[in-house]
């Protein structure tokens, strides 16, 4: 009954979704309505996970990408399934070592081949709180560099051909027509996915964030935090990242991803991220849909004109930025222009103390330069003037 609840109401989620993007006659209700389904299909959500719960993170489920008769992408004396399982391995020792309690569980430990659904399958059996896909990329020789992906819609071509050569190990798989015929990766499914998946996606962008950050501090290129649509990704029903740790196509990057010195770096940085999304987690500061609601703020439906709005300040360009754009991390920017140049915030607040708050939040997440901005009547002022006006 429970499941059929889900269904209906994912259903009128999603047309909820379709007319808020497409028809340019929304009217405040449709907005009223995703919002309450929104927040309906997060209890759902939360109801169907049971156990797995906000407690803390109990289990991780660690991916060796391909393997067996899937050797993956190869460079001039590396295949990737090498790679993937020799870092893989070393992530789950330094989780086991740190953290005896937590049950780390490994979809393959050997050369073996284990179907993409059935790597998803041992992460929902298990109930896995945090699933960690590990990969290696293939391009063009001068492509270098980390990037970590969550689900979502491709951002460009390049994105769009890493997903379909991962998704592609089906092929080694028997009867893989009938198993994936309901597999629906279009546009419009995917999102519905998202939707679905809301209550955990920013867990994923979050851990995927501190992995690149703790790419950029082992002197690794970092190409940012990507959405795309793995087929292991979608099947996962928990905060699900899957990490490209390198070119094996460039010379340069084979060497370094051979090397079992620099494989033990790659996962120490894995386990650093690990570490601090753990704490980050059992804290409770991003636990569920209100709590992100709180962390940002009003939406900017509930500003008033005549209320004073501090602002976190993250970016400014000379030019105009989609606001998916990979930069942003998957966050909820809103654009100002000022002096001629386009300037992107997060959050909006009455009180400049929540403002600071997330402020320290955005320089932790890569956002070094992030500032405290205030606004009244859609104008920005003066600091210092904005915190007397707030406090009359």
């Amino acid at each position: 009954m429970l499941a059929f609840i889900q269904f209906l109401v994912l259903t009128l989620l999603f047309i909820a979704h379709k007319s808020i993007i497409f028809n340019m006659k929304t009217t405040y209700n449709n907005h009223l309505l995703f919002k309450i389904l929104l927040f309906t299909i997060f209890l759902l959500n939360f109801n169907i996970s049971g156990a797995q719960g906000y407690g803390g993170l109990k289990t991780i489920v660690i991916d060796a990408g391909h393997g067996g008769k899937d050797p993956g992408c190869r460079g001039g004396h590396t295949r990737e399934k090498d790679v993937t399982l020799a870092i893989a391995l070393k992530l789950g020792e330094f989780i086991e070592k740190k953290y005896p309690d937590v049950n780390v569980i490994y979809t393959r430990k050997t050369d073996v081949f284990v179907e993409l659904d059935e790597r998803a399958k041992i992460a929902n059996r298990n109930k896995a709180d945090l699933f960690i896909c590990i990969h290696a990329n293939a391009g063009g020789e001068a492509a270098y560099g980390v990037e970590t992906y969550v689900l979502g819609l491709h951002r460009t071509e390049a994105q769009q051909k890493i997903a379909e050569r991962e998704n592609s190990a089906i092929q080694f798989e028997e009867n893989n027509d009938e198993k994936y015929k309901d597999i629906d990766l279009s546009v419009d499914a995917i999102i519905a996915r998202q939707l679905q998946l809301s209550v955990f996606l920013d867990h994923s962008i979050m851990f995927a964030s501190m992995i690149q950050k703790q790419i950029k501090n082992i002197g690794r290129k970092d190409r940012g935090v990507k959405q795309a649509g793995f087929l292991v990704l979608y099947k996962t029903t928990m905060p699900s990242v899957l990490i490209e740790t390198g070119f094996l196509s460039n010379k340069k990057e084979e060497r370094f991803l051979r090397d079992t010195a620099n494989q033990t770096l790659m996962a120490q940085s894995f386990f650093k991220a690990f570490k601090s999304y753990k704490d980050y987690y059992e804290k409770g500061i991003v636990s569920t849909t209100s709590e992100k609601t709180e962390k940002y703020g009003l939406s900017e439906d509930e500003i008033k004109n005549e209320e004073v709005i501090f602002r976190v300040q993250i970016e400014t360009s000379t030019k105009k930025i989609p606001k998916d754009d990979d930069r942003f991390k998957g966050l909820p920017v809103w654009m100002y222009e000022n002096n001629g140049l386009y300037k992107y915030t997060v959050g909006a607040f009455k009180s400049v103390d929540k403002a600071n708050e997330l402020k320290k939040e955005m320089r932790k997440r890569g956002f070094e330069h992030a500032f405290v901005v205030a606004f009244y009547q859609n104008e920005r002022i003066n600091l210092e003037k904005a915190i007397k006006l707030a406090k009359k």
